[in-house]
């Protein structure tokens, strides 16, 4: 039973890094939106393709343009932050620290 406790734990972990390296590509993309890269760059077509979805789904939720701001890439990082911040207390209730 410690095994299976553990490897949630572990996956806990896997996945709270996961986000924090996601919260980064968004951030690029985010920066990327204000210079005009080349689109046929296969980095900005990548991120675009990790990020683009989501943020459309958000926009189509939420109206997200303020004037020519689009926010979308806000309201996902914060979503990111708010689910880091529940995977933290699920494992703190769990008796680990990070």
């Amino acid at each position: 039973m410690y095994s299976v406790g553990h490897s949630g734990i572990n996956i806990l972990y896997v996945v709270n890094a996961l986000l924090e390296i996601y919260l980064w590509i968004v951030i690029i993309r985010a920066l990327l939106s204000w210079v005009r890269p080349n689109p046929y760059n296969p980095v900005v077509r990548f991120i675009s393709q990790l990020v683009d979805p989501i943020t459309d789904r958000i926009s189509r939720l939420i109206p997200t343009r303020i004037g020519m701001v689009n926010i979308a890439p806000l309201i996902l990082i914060l979503i990111i932050i708010l689910f880091q911040r529940v995977l933290l207390k699920v494992l703190s209730s769990a008796g680990v620290g990070i």
